[in-house]
């Protein structure tokens, strides 16, 4: 069964008479590293918005694990998709990276040494123990987006959604975040990446969706 199933689905912006999406049919698995590629301005953020429920369609319907989209909040989708936005900066909000990965993780009702624990090896993992009690908003920008990285992977969603995660990246930090991506594919969780990095996409995508006059095109 599709992890994602999208039927007809329809968008345009308020007070805009032009569809962003027109008619798109498409399934989408806890599979692979599905990649979505476009223009700019063709509507591939548009999209992501709507698969985490920020958006919702003017025709059709979307259904996550079998349930409709628009039934759930957005904390449920939160927890079956884990979102990483294009620009860090609207999703960092704690006083310390340290407390940036850990609030999530103490959502999942992990015993707090569990939580610690976990903490510890995504920090580790993404090289960001030395800024541990650093205000998130004072890193660079790669290291706000490896932060903004480490928040979501540590959830372990069912599927992950990224738009542009190499930006700000360095060719070794593009190794561990392609490293990361392959772990979750073996352990059976989905990946969906937007991106206009043709290189990681050759590397590491199992399907690839060009997005182009507001419908997908599968290559």
């Amino acid at each position: 069964m599709a992890y994602i199933d999208i039927e007809n689905v329809s968008f345009c912006y308020p007070g805009q008479s032009r569809f962003v999406l027109r008619d798109i049919n498409l399934r989408i698995y806890k599979e692979g590293v599905t990649a979505v590629t476009g223009a700019n301005g063709s509507g591939k953020t548009t999209f992501s918005k709507l698969l985490i429920g920020l958006l919702k369609p003017v025709k059709g319907r979307i259904q996550l694990n079998g349930k409709l989209l628009s039934s759930l909040t957005l904390a449920q989708i939160g927890r079956q998709i884990g979102y990483v936005f294009q620009n860090p900066d609207k999703q960092l909000f704690c006083e310390t990276v340290e407390e940036e990965i850990a609030f999530g993780v103490r959502n999942l009702g992990l015993p707090p040494e569990r939580v610690t624990q976990k903490v510890r090896e995504v920090m580790d993992y993404f090289e960001l123990s030395r800024y541990a009690q650093a205000y998130p908003l004072s890193l660079s920008a790669g290291e706000k987006r490896r932060l903004a990285l480490a928040a979501v992977f540590a959830l372990e969603p069912g599927l992950l959604l990224l738009d542009e995660p190499t930006t700000g990246l360095d060719p070794y930090r593009k190794q561990l975040l392609g490293d990361y991506l392959d772990k979750l594919v073996a352990a059976n969780r989905g990946v969906v990446v937007i991106s206009h990095d043709q290189k990681f996409i050759d590397r590491y995508a199992t399907r690839l969706l060009r997005l182009e006059d507001g419908q997908f095109i599968e290559e």
